[in-house]
């Protein structure tokens, strides 16, 4: 039997541990991107320009073309292109953080598989295009020792201290529509062996309309080894309200690889809303929302902030919280500047900043 990575001395290093670079893919599907690509495009460059002096970019495009078009536009953005390593491969969605990798060194890293969130036979014209981004990083072909577990697991779906804890959800790691064939203890023995963590806390679920089914990066993250940032809803009739209750109260109870107790701060959360290829704002439009029909609520979060070398970058919705979690999550990095990159323009594809980069470590 070939060894483990846990066997040889590997774990996956926590998010604030140093980088030698994060990896990105350019924004060009115009089934994700509802509000135009143009305006996700601007957003990318924004989080490019607030890396610089912070780590490299590893960017994925499609072509010379996409490249150029690239380049353009963070040229004009006033990127460094020196900071910047383009990658020519074919791809469909930006969500690196779920396909790509989880590195536990630069040059030793986990291949997982990817099923596009168990969505494929659902809507099959919409999910299975995107299903070719399982194959992205062997087409890449990364130097150095490559493991591969066999098992669906998206990157956003779990997190850790860096110790030997991990926190993840039922709702989205025990989900039939990942790896029927295997029960809970079975999944904890490959996080185990493959991100070489000993202790698992389990949350019950993520956001509501979440199509991750529930990814731990929206709603709770360590942002130290005994200190997590939670995802909580004040108002009690938010759809949103007993799910983050719940998940507070088992980090309030759990312990670490050590036995210790965390410190678990509360984190605000945004309110949005989708209707008719548009978003609704609960601080502005609550009343006339009712008016119009219920839309969907939006599962959007401030936790899915990324981690730089020295930067925070968080993402912001024009929304009232807006500035209370970015002096929160301040508070919880007094060494790097937190720096609010606005995503209204790019939640409507599913996801924000930390579904979209994924780290590798120095």
């Amino acid at each position: 039997m070939t060894d483990t990575p846990k066997q040889l001395g590997f774990h996956m290093p926590a998010e604030w541990e140093l980088h030698s670079a994060v990896w990105l893919a350019w924004p060009h599907d115009i089934t994700t991107f509802t509000q135009g690509i143009n305006k996700a495009e601007k957003t990318f460059c924004d989080i490019i320009k607030a890396m610089e002096g912070s780590e490299k970019v590893e960017l994925i495009v499609l072509d010379n073309i996409m490249q150029s078009r690239a380049e353009e536009m963070l040229k004009n953005s006033g990127v460094d292109l020196a900071n910047v390593n383009f990658h020519r491969v074919v791809y469909t969605d930006v969500w690196t953080r779920d396909y790509a990798p989880i590195f536990l060194k630069k040059d030793v890293w986990t291949k997982w598989q990817y099923n596009v969130y168990g969505k494929a036979n659902d809507d099959p014209i919409y999910w299975t295009p995107l299903a070719k981004d399982n194959d992205v990083f062997n087409k890449i072909a990364l130097p150095g020792k490559k493991f591969e577990p066999g098992i669906v697991l998206e990157g956003g779906a779990v997190d850790v201290n860096g110790q030997g804890t991990l926190l993840t959800t039922e709702q989205c790691l025990l989900n039939p529509n990942r790896n029927p064939n295997l029960n809970k203890t079975q999944i904890e023995q490959y996080l185990k062996d493959f991100l070489g963590v000993s202790k698992i806390i389990w949350l019950k679920r993520g956001l509501a309309n979440d199509h991750t089914d529930g990814h731990i990066d929206d709603i709770a993250r360590f942002v130290a080894p005994n200190k997590i940032v939670c995802a909580y809803e004040n108002n009690e009739t938010d759809e949103n309200y007993s799910s983050l209750k719940d998940n507070f109260e088992i980090l309030k109870n759990s312990t670490d690889q050590d036995g210790n107790p965390f410190e678990i701060i509360k984190l605000p959360m945004p309110h949005m809303w989708y209707e008719k290829g548009h978003t609704v704002h609960s601080a502005t439009d609550s009343a006339s929302k009712l008016q119009r029909g219920e839309p969907e609520k939006a599962a959007v979060s401030f936790a899915n902030f990324y981690i730089g070398n020295k930067v925070i970058l968080v993402p912001v919705f024009s929304d009232q919280n807006d500035s209370s979690a970015l002096q929160t999550l301040q508070s919880c990095f007094p060494g790097r500047e937190t720096i609010g990159i606005n995503c209204g323009n790019i939640i409507y594809g599913g996801g924000t900043i930390h579904c979209m980069t994924q780290q590798q470590p120095s």
